[in-house]
């Protein structure tokens, strides 16, 4: 499981005695891997993180402080504490400290006749240090190494697995234990990949320290009491900063809540990673797909076991989070996505960079197609953002907005170019396969909303509300920045106050049969998943083929409004389009609050229960992912929304203000229920249970969960 990483060197560990065959290692932090509980209990992002992981037997913690200086940015240590969770009952793991190196770079062992002492080397990126590995405590350990050779960094466990060899843990004993045997290099080769092994009958406490050889005059190596003092330190101040920014205590919160709370924030925060490699795009301009150019990316992931890489949309989400908590940490990030911008303006919607983020996804999902878009997320944080810059109006803020407003014109105008529809002022999300026969209705990943029901049949004719709504909420924070820098800003309020147009709004997205918003397009609602017929030039004694279900149509379609109630047709509602005053608005926030529609005791369903495609599966084999599952990311503009509505003079404001406020509580009351039954935080939630579903820990955008704790919008 690779829980905890600077610059490739990691952590594997290996319970003992297991008699399991190959040895089970934890590498890659997998959700086969089926452990009780793991995240962190807090992470600043800068200095200092706790984490818990909770095995069968035993539960490791991790801790590390880093020390600012130097060139290379300065010095850090990590400390690993594991304890048996019966004392009565001896358990034998092993720890194993790892380096690689990824490209140039040397590495050489230090060390006495007992045992690895340390880890000299150099790279370009770190110039010159030294891992240093005191001696642990436990009351029976020993120690092993490796120093070998790894073509790819996706290959570490299985070049360690292969080293391994089998020994007996005492003369009296037979119980085997796996173990290494020191050097092994290929002839041909050069080490740049060195582990560290130390066995030990629990408890044990380890440290590894890294001394950066540009850091000059350092105060005191960073260990045993030094250590523990600077980690009560950033601690400390941690708690003392999520209260001012979040002020539980005052709202009503017991501790226990509040310790969850700081952990979704440390899970979204820790899970922030460095990614470097290319993107392989299919582009217009090429008959196969072309690997885009190298460069790195710092992003947050939505999930360590199940997504750990960068999605364009998730990313906007996770910062709202993230730069309340630390506004120069999404600076950054942000800056790292809009430099993966292609001239065109168009960023790549999945970022898979690098050997060890293309292992962990199918091979479907890997080439990025150009035409492509996702929701422009990263304009909700930018909103406040630009707005915090604007105010401070330093040079570096002023650098900053500069640097960032070609880009932001540049990705708009794709969108205004690439995704618009055949209609003035319309829409449409591209990507969506007409021969998606198997499918009961084509997906749009490209909307982020997966298989949230569409028009049955794609077409050039369609127009999709979210997308319309998206670049609404885009053109004005467009206008603001224009307008800080006094550059051309009529021109993007002019679309803004166009897609703000409530009348030009409804005529094109306001159903009246369905009384809701509604995307438009070639539909019909009588379409269903058979299995083919069999075969009739059969053989005698001849199975038929397996033959999967696919759509057959009961009803040709036409064009029409798609009322399918759900998030998609609250757009106008989730970004604060419809007017306060409007009659819309009443009727929105009447479905909201119907339990036959969208209302559930644990919150706002995807999809209402009256629709025909309500927790219905796509495909014979795909369940329903936004047919009916409560997502927190759009609950939290829901209840964005709410509070916005309940502050403008209008005739729905107390009623807004009532579904506020229940909606908040019943979101908050079944999270903190689902984490302490299970330990963690969910990618969704059931309407019907409120349990959790999908991958987990899911600390991406369902992280917003302090934000909506905090009622910080």
């Amino acid at each position: 499981m690779c829980y905890w990483c600077i610059d490739h060197s990691r952590l594997m560990w290996l319970p003992q005695f297991t008699r399991k065959m190959p040895p089970p290692v934890r590498h890659w932090c997998d959700q086969a891997d089926e452990i009780g509980k793991y995240g962190w209990l807090a992470h600043d992002g800068v200095h200092f993180g706790v984490q818990e992981i909770e095995e069968s037997g035993f539960v490791l913690k991790t801790e590390f402080v880093k020390r600012p200086g130097g060139d290379h940015g300065g010095d850090w240590t990590a400390r690993f504490t594991v304890k048996p969770k019966l004392p009565d009952r001896p358990v034998v793991l092993s720890l194993m400290f790892y380096i690689a190196l990824d490209g140039d770079g040397h590495l050489e062992e230090s060390s006495t006749k007992k045992r690895l002492t340390g880890i000299r080397g150099i790279t370009p990126e770190l110039g010159q240090f030294e891992l240093k590995f005191p001696k642990s405590v436990s009351s029976v350990q020993k120690f092993h190494h490796l120093i070998t050779h790894a073509d790819r960094l996706d290959e570490l466990k299985d070049v360690l697995v292969k080293s391994m060899s089998l020994d007996n843990w005492e003369k009296s004993s037979k119980l085997p234990y796996f173990i290494f045997h020191g050097r092994y290099v290929p002839r041909d080769r050069k080490a740049n990949y060195i582990v560290h092994q130390v066995t030990a009958v629990l408890p044990l406490q380890m440290e590894v320290i890294f001394e950066s050889g540009s850091y000059h005059n350092r105060p005191s190596i960073l260990s045993g009491d030094v250590f523990t003092t600077e980690l009560h330190k950033y601690q400390t101040e941690f708690d003392a900063k999520f209260e001012r920014l979040f002020p539980l205590h005052v709202k009503g919160y017991g501790e226990e809540d509040i310790s969850f709370a700081k952990a979704a924030l440390s899970n979204l925060i820790g899970s922030i990673g460095y990614f470097y490699g290319s993107s392989l795009v299919q582009s217009v301009y090429n008959e196969e797909p072309v690997n885009y150019w190298e460069a790195p990316l710092y992003t947050g992931v939505p999930s360590r076991p199940f997504f750990p890489r960068g999605f364009l949309w998730d990313e906007g989400f996770h910062n709202l989070l993230i730069s309340q908590w630390d506004e120069s940490i999404s600076v950054d990030i942000i800056g790292h996505w809009f430099d993966l911008m292609n001239t065109e303006g168009w960023i790549p919607r999945e970022q898979i960079l690098g050997v060890e983020a293309r292992a962990k996804v199918p091979t479907q999902f890997i080439v990025q197609r150009n035409k492509n878009a996702n929701p422009p997320t990263f304009f909700l944080p930018l909103k406040s953002i630009i707005k915090h810059k604007i105010e401070s109006n330093t040079v570096e803020d002023k650098a900053f907005l500069s640097a960032l407003y070609p880009r932001l014109k540049a990705w708009f105008t794709w969108y205004n170019v690439s995704q618009v529809g055949k209609t003035s002022t319309s829409y449409r999300w591209r990507g969506r396969d007409e021969k998606a026969v198997k499918q009961l209705n084509p997906l749009t990943l490209t909307s982020g909303l997966d298989d949230f029901p569409r028009a049955s049949h794609p077409s050039d004719e369609e127009y999709h509300i979210d997308l319309r709504c998206w670049l609404a909420l885009a053109s004005g924070v467009m206008a603001d920045i224009a307008r800080s820098l006094d550059k051309n800003w009529q021109v993007y309020d002019a679309t803004h106050r166009r897609l703000m147009d409530n009348t030009a709004l409804d005529e094109l997205h306001w159903s009246e049969k369905g009384q809701q918003y509604s995307d438009f397009g070639l539909h019909t609602e009588r379409v269903r998943l058979e299995r083919p017929k069999r075969p009739e030039n059969l053989q005698p004694g001849q199975r038929p083929p397996p033959q999967d279900k696919v759509r057959t149509v009961q009803e040709e379609p036409h064009l029409q409004f798609v009322n399918s109630l759900g998030y998609v047709s609250l757009f106008p509602f989730l970004l604060k389009i419809i007017d306060p005053k409007s009659p819309k608005l009443y009727t929105v926030l009447r479905d909201l609050k119907d339990p036959a529609l969208l209302w559930s005791d644990y919150g706002l369903r995807s999809l209402s229960k009256s629709a025909k495609l309500y927790n219905r599966y796509n495909t014979e084999h795909d369940p329903p992912y936004w047919r009916g599952a409560i997502w927190i990311n759009m609950n939290y503009l829901a209840l964005d929304a709410l509070d916005f509505y309940s502050r403008e003079s209008g005739p729905h404001q107390d009623t807004a203000r009532a579904i506020y406020k229940e909606l908040r509580t019943n979101i908050v009351n079944n999270m903190i229920k689902q984490y302490r039954r299970t330990g963690y935080i969910w990618e969704n939630y059931s309407d019907k249970t409120g349990e959790g579903k999908g991958s987990h820990p899911f600390t991406g955008w369902s992280a917003l969960v302090v934000l909506i704790m905090g009622e910080k919008y």
